[in-house]
C-alpha cells in the first residue's frame, strides 16, 4: 500500500488556492439557485465546515504526507459534509473537484481509490434519498467521474513524487556544492599557508644563516661582544622563523601528533641547546585534525616563548592521553612571569584556540619554579 507523498511548499499553496476557489464557486452557486432560504444556509454553512477543516488540519496534513488516523479521520468527514450539502443542494455535486484530488493526498492510494468511488456514489445515493433526479444518468455520470478521478489520482501521485524528488536532488546538490566551496576554501588557506612557509624559509631563514655564517667566517671565536649578540639574535631569530615555517606548514602533523610534538622538542635542543624531555601517558590514539592542530601549536607556541624569554637549563614536555581528553604540558625552570599581568599575543592565541574545541588553557608561573603551560582538550 503506497502511502501519499509530502506536497511541495509550491504545489502545496497552488492546492490551497485552488481549494478555496472552488469552494467560493460553489458558494456563489448555491446563493444563486432557486431553494429554501434553510436549504442555502445549510449548505453554505457545510461548504465553510469544509474551509475551515482544510485550513486548520487537512493543508497541514497535506504538507507533511501523513497517512493516519488523523488524516483518515479528515479526509472522512470531507466526503460527510459533501454529502450532506449534495443531499441538500445537487448543485455541490461540483465540490467533487476538490474530494477527489484531496483523497490521493490525505490517503494511501487503495484507501483514496475506496474513498474516490464513495464520493461519487453520494450523488446517487442523494437522488435516491430525495426521489429527484435520474439515478440511471447519475449512475453512469458517476462511474465516468470515479474513473477519470482515479486516473488523475495516479497523475497527481506521480506529479508530487517528481516534485519532491527533484526538490530532494536540488536539496542535494546544493549541499554538494557547499562542500565544494568548503574544500575549495580550504585548499586556498594550505595554498596560501604553504606559500607564505616557502617565503620564510627562502628568505627570513636563508637570510639569518647566511648572516650566521658570515659573522662566524670574521670572527670564528665570537671573541668581539657585538658580534656574539649578533649571532645569538640571528640564531634565535632563525628558530622563531623555523617555528613559523613548521607552523604554517599542511604537512606538520603527517606523522600524527605524538611524532611531531616529539619532533617540536627535539629541533628545540637542537637549536637552543637545552635539553627538552619529551615524554608521553596513557594510550596514543589518532584524534580529531581540528583537536590535534590545536595541542601542537600549543607546544610550538609554548617552546617559542620559553626559548625566548625563560632563560631556561632545562625543559619538560607532556603529551597525555586519557579516555576522555588529550593534554599537552611544557614545563621550563626559567626565570618565570606574572601570569596575570602578562597576556602577550601568543598565550591569546592559544586560549582563542583552545576554546574553539572546548579546550582549556593554564598557565603556572613564578621565578623560583618556572613556568607550567598546560592545554587540555576533551577528545
Amino acid at each position: 500500500m503506497t502511502a501519499p507523498s509530502a506536497a511541495p511548499p509550491s504545489l502545496a499553496r497552488l492546492w490551497d488556492l485552488y481549494f478555496i476557489a472552488i469552494e467560493i464557486a460553489v458558494a456563489a452557486a448555491i446563493l444563486l439557485t432557486d431553494t429554501s432560504a434553510e436549504r442555502k444556509w445549510l449548505s453554505l454553512g457545510t461548504v465553510a465546515a469544509m474551509v475551515l477543516l482544510h485550513v486548520t488540519i487537512g493543508a497541514r496534513l497535506i504538507r507533511t504526507g501523513r497517512d493516519d488516523v488523523l488524516s483518515f479521520a479528515v479526509l472522512t468527514c470531507h466526503i460527510v459534509l459533501f454529502a450532506v450539502v449534495v443531499i441538500a443542494l445537487p448543485v455541490a455535486t461540483w465540490l467533487l473537484f476538490v474530494i477527489i484530488p484531496m483523497a490521493f493526498q490525505l490517503a494511501s492510494l487503495r484507501v483514496a481509490i475506496v474513498a474516490v468511488v464513495a464520493a461519487n456514489a453520494v450523488p446517487v445515493v442523494a437522488d435516491l434519498v430525495t426521489g429527484s433526479g435520474s439515478v440511471l444518468m447519475d449512475l453512469v455520470i458517476a462511474a465516468i467521474s470515479a474513473t477519470a478521478g482515479i486516473l488523475l489520482g495516479f497523475w497527481i501521485i506521480q506529479v508530487i513524487r517528481q516534485s519532491t524528488d527533484r526538490a530532494n536532488l536540488i536539496a542535494e546538490l546544493e549541499e554538494s556544492r557547499a562542500e565544494v566551496a568548503r574544500l575549495s576554501h580550504e585548499a586556498g588557506v594550505t595554498a596560501e599557508r604553504t606559500r607564505l612557509a616557502g617565503e620564510i624559509h627562502d628568505t627570513l631563514a636563508q637570510g639569518f644563516t647566511s648572516i650566521i655564517t658570515l659573522v662566524q667566517a670574521a670572527d670564528p671565536g665570537l671573541r668581539d661582544e657585538r658580534l656574539a649578540l649578533a649571532v645569538r639574535t640571528a640564531k634565535e631569530n632563525l628558530a622563531e622563523s623555523r617555528s613559523l615555517v613548521a607552523a604554517l606548514a599542511p604537512s606538520a602533523l603527517d606523522s600524527g601528533l605524538l611524532d611531531s610534538v616529539r619532533r617540536q622538542a627535539a629541533r628545540f635542543t637542537e637549536e637552543t641547546g637545552v635539553q627538552a624531555l619529551f615524554r608521553t601517558t596513557g594510550e596514543p590514539r589518532d584524534l580529531p585534525t581540528a583537536v590535534e592542530v590545536v595541542l601542537l601549536r600549543a607546544a610550538q607556541e609554548a617552546l617559542t616563548n620559553v626559548r625566548r624569554h625563560a632563560r631556561a637549563n632545562e625543559v619538560g614536555v607532556l603529551l597525555a592521553y586519557s579516555p576522555s581528553a588529550a593534554r599537552v604540558v611544557v614545563r621550563d625552570d626559567g626565570c618565570g612571569f606574572d601570569a596575570g599581568a602578562v597576556g602577550g599575543f601568543g598565550l591569546r592565541g592559544m586560549r582563542a584556540r583552545a576554546e574553539q574545541v572546548g579546550g582549556t588553557l593554564t598557565v603556572r608561573s613564578d621565578p623560583d619554579t618556572g613556568t607550567t603551560v598546560e592545554l587540555e582538550v576533551p577528545a
